[in-house]
C-alpha cells in the first residue's frame, strides 16, 4: 500500500520543533490564521490530489511562520507553460 503524501509540509515542519515549541505552535497558529483548531488540523491532513486546499493568504502566512521561501510549504510543484510560450505555439 502506497504511503499517502500530504499536499503541504505543515506536519514536517511541526515535527522539527521541540515539544514546547510544538505545543505553542498548535495553540498559536490557528489564532494567527484566524481559523479554528479543527480547521488547522484539517489543513494538516490534506493529501496530494485532493480538491480541498488552503486559501492562498493562509499559505503565505504559514510560509512566513515556518520561515520558508514562497512555495516551500508545498510537497509538489506545479509546472506549466507561460502565456508567451502558449502564444508562440499558436
Amino acid at each position: 500500500m502506497a504511503k499517502k503524501i500530504e499536499k503541504y509540509k505543515i506536519n514536517e515542519f511541526l515535527e522539527k520543533l521541540t515539544v514546547k515549541e510544538y505545543r505553542f505552535a498548535l495553540k498559536k497558529i490557528p489564532v494567527i490564521l484566524d481559523i479554528s483548531t479543527n480547521t488547522f488540523h484539517n489543513y494538516r491532513r490534506i493529501l496530494l490530489g485532493e480538491v480541498q486546499d488552503i486559501p492562498y493568504e493562509k499559505v503565505k502566512i504559514l510560509e512566513i511562520l515556518f520561515n520558508v521561501e514562497p512555495g516551500g510549504l508545498e510537497n509538489q510543484k506545479l509546472t506549466g507553460k507561460s502565456l508567451v510560450e502558449l502564444i508562440k505555439e499558436e
